[in-house]
């Protein structure tokens, strides 16, 4: 088999061992669901077109990062998006889990989170990166990436929130909302989230890129598999080393607020 091939990096997956997700999986806290999402899988299968059948790319799960409601423990997680309550941006994530919330940053990049915790709660699990298992030429062709596609064009696919959104195709504000537990069709497209055993090789620290204290390890609340060379480098946010600094010892041990629903 080619390099690089779906075949041949298909055949190294124990596909077979992983099942459907349903909506108990998904109903606790952010920072429990998070590192049971690694090494599962997003497939997603979007048409280009009203007349184009549906591709599929599966995307093999491989670093997240947990983000806290208003709802949970004394304070609102200061990185995440509902920190501030319900909003038209934000509204996917105090629904239902199983759900994705796809939103746009930078006003440029569609970024996809998991919704998790009891619905009305407003956690979710934005995945960071990943490998592409099954529809590489599609991915690749979605970040303009030629053939043929080397070992690093391979690690980098979706290697970040940004370049992962564009390879599985779902876009804001179309697919914002699309149901991974049910699979119903929205705008063309359908996702699935498919989960394994929990892993034994779990590392976790600092969120990526998060400003002040939340990008700091007050929140150790990013997880990736050990030694997975498409996990995305770590880098601060705007402030974060500084608020790092300031950090006593008592809290850098913390894992923040509490994850229990007041």
């Amino acid at each position: 088999m080619p390099r690089g091939s779906d075949l041949a990096r298909g055949a190294e997956r124990p596909h077979d061992a992983l099942r459907r997700a349903v909506r108990s999986d998904l109903s606790a806290s952010a920072v429990e669901v998070a590192p049971r999402l690694l090494g599962g899988e997003l497939r997603t299968f979007v048409s280009t077109s009203t007349a184009a059948a549906p591709v599929e790319v599966r995307l093999r799960i491989t670093e997240v990062e947990a983000y806290h409601g208003q709802g949970t423990g004394e304070f609102a997680d200061p990185g995440s998006h509902a920190r501030m309550g319900r909003t038209a941006r934000n509204a996917t994530m105090w629904g239902e889990p199983g759900h994705l919330y796809v939103y746009l940053s930078h006003g440029i990049h569609s970024c996809v989170n998991v919704v998790c915790g009891p619905e009305g709660q407003g956690d979710g699990v934005l995945l960071r990166a990943g490998e592409v298992v099954w529809g590489t030429d599609t991915a690749a062709r979605r970040r303009g990436v030629a053939p043929p596609l080397g070992r690093i064009a391979l690690r980098d696919l979706a290697r970040g929130p940004g370049r992962l959104g564009q390879a599985v195709g779902l876009r804001h504000p179309v697919h914002d909302g699309i149901d991974a537990v049910a699979s119903e069709e929205r705008h063309g497209a359908r996702a699935e989230l498919w989960l394994g055993e929990e892993r034994n090789d779990v590392a976790t620290g600092p969120r990526v890129g998060v400003a002040g204290v939340a990008g700091t390890d007050a929140f150790p609340w990013r997880f990736w598999i050990e030694a997975d060379p498409t996990v995305s480098p770590f880098r601060w946010g705007r402030g974060a080393a500084e608020a790092a600094q300031g950090l006593t010892p008592e809290s850098r041990g913390s894992t923040g607020p509490s994850p229990v629903l007041n």
